[in-house]
């Protein structure tokens, strides 16, 4: 960032859901400001935060007036918001409808079932169910990863030859099973799949921005 726009500013904490939209506006080469929540100290469940996103969720962007929360909704929105960036295919084209497909499919399939990983507490009534929980989670995610890796085959990108804001994020889902007992990454199409996207500038400047270091994914 060299010019910072107060009026395009993106609530972050290091390493999640908030990397997508922060690499996309990396990528769109916009003039933004980053604004750390601290989750540790709880930040955002304080006030402030709330009158942001009542859900007390990260991320939020604020553009202007404009304040959105929910990870696809501000994905998308940056995708329109600098539609020179080739974040996402042209509207009313097939390419667009693909891009659709996997946006919502990453959103509504995939990073749902992290949550449960993650935090399995949540999806319980009886403590000792946890374990089990948290297992059947994780062999869910495998059959996700496993059929994202068919379809991407020898492809470069989810849309063929063309980069979109969909390879970000599914590039930080592949970053998040990094320390589970099978990590996307080692499904071959992943992993040379992440590799490109790791070695994006924009990604790169990401990763360094938000002070996240080996391992990437």
């Amino acid at each position: 960032m060299t010019k910072v726009d107060p009026m395009l500013a993106l609530y972050y904490a290091p390493g999640l859901a908030s990397f997508l939209p922060h690499a996309m506006l990396r990528e769109a080469g916009a003039d933004f400001e980053l604004r750390f929540i601290d989750r540790d100290n709880d930040a955002h469940k304080g006030e402030a935060y709330r009158k942001l996103n009542p859900n007390g969720l990260i991320p939020v962007l604020v553009d202007g007036e404009n304040v959105v929360f929910e990870t696809a909704a501000i994905a998308l929105h940056i995708a329109d918001k600098f539609p020179v960036s080739g974040l996402a295919p042209a509207l009313g084209s097939a390419e667009r409808s693909q891009f659709y497909k996997w946006m919502v499919h990453l959103t509504n399939t995939v990073q749902p079932e992290y949550r449960v990983w993650f935090y399995p507490h949540q999806h319980v009534v009886d403590e000792a169910a946890i374990p089990s929980v948290k297992e059947a989670a994780g062999q869910r995610l495998n059959r996700m990863f496993d059929l994202i890796s068919e379809q991407l085959g020898d492809k470069t990108w989810l849309l063929g030859d063309r980069f979109s804001a969909a390879d970000l994020f599914l590039f930080m889902l592949i970053r998040w099973s990094r320390n589970m007992p099978r990590p996307a990454r080692t499904l071959p199409n992943l992993g040379r799949f992440a590799e490109r996207v790791f070695a994006r500038p924009a990604v790169q400047e990401t990763l360094k921005a938000e002070g996240i270091t080996a391992p990437f994914f």
